[in-house]
């Protein structure tokens, strides 16, 4: 905008404070409509020019909500709109997948969209805005198979557990209802692959509850995923995600002999 020269010269000083308190107060209450002066319009639009030197930011934010939803990544956008169905706990889809495998023990529970049946990170929606509430819109192809019994919310808990021996079965559980839409023993595992996940959960002392109350012990908020396994040191721990109020991610290692934390890491998205 050009700034319009003062047209009297020789207007006194205090007149000319009166005109500039007079469009402060235009500038700072005309969300009020509220009229602070009689000036004519060309006085007023000269000493608005002087008002917006002093305060040239005020229009320009007027509230504090659109810039901090701005400041969300997409990733947290789809995590608040992800998490923002969910009803069932992560300790409430625990205990429900464990009861489907006599004698079993959870080794890895996932919150995920209804149409993911792969990678969180391969999520269909292109940007957090696009689905804010699920599988419905982001994936037109998938989403007839994946759950075709659940509720229309946009989350499941997909769940690991493994019998004495080594078997895994994988249990999904709506996060809505709590309702189970899957289960089935995983196929293809090996013998060595049974082995190694009976040594797992006979040498894992720590409960993935007990792991889950270390890593939000350290940073408050949802766990969305936790996973035993083993890390670069062949040291088996619990990898825990939790979601904090921010929608920020940190991935924690917990050793799952002792309970400490070995590894504590924040998702720059």
């Amino acid at each position: 905008m050009r700034f319009q020269p003062r047209r009297n010269k020789n207007v006194s000083p205090r007149t000319r404070r009166l005109r500039v308190a007079g469009a402060l107060c235009a500038v700072l209450a005309s969300a009020l409509v509220t009229g602070c002066g009689q000036d004519s319009g060309d006085e007023t639009a000269a000493a608005t020019s002087e008002a917006a030197k002093v305060l040239p930011n005020q229009s320009t934010s007027p509230s504090g909500s659109p810039s901090g939803t701005a400041q969300l990544t997409e990733d947290q956008v789809e995590r608040r709109d992800l998490l923002s169905t969910v009803k069932v706990t992560y300790t409430k889809a625990a205990t429900t997948a464990v009861g489907e495998v006599s004698g079993g023990k959870l080794t890895e529970l996932d919150l995920k969209d209804l149409d993911d049946d792969g990678d969180e990170s391969a999520s269909p929606s292109a940007d957090g805005s696009a689905s804010p509430s699920g599988s419905a819109s982001p994936s037109p192809s998938p989403s007839a198979s994946p759950s075709p019994s659940g509720s229309s919310a946009g989350a499941k808990w997909v769940a690991e557990v493994v019998e004495k021996d080594g078997t895994a079965h994988t249990v999904s559980i709506d996060a809505v209802s709590g309702e189970v839409l899957e289960f089935k023993q995983v196929t293809g595992q090996s013998d060595a692959e049974k082995q190694q996940m009976s040594a797992w959960i006979s040498q894992a002392k720590q409960t993935p509850q007990q792991a889950a109350k270390v890593a939000t012990g350290k940073k408050q908020g949802t766990v969305t995923s936790i996973d035993l396994q083993e890390n670069a040191d062949q040291v088996l721990v619990w990898q825990v995600e939790v979601v904090g109020s921010d929608w920020t991610k940190t991935d924690f290692d917990v050793d799952a002999s002792n309970g400490s934390i070995t590894r504590e890491e924040l998702d720059d998205n």
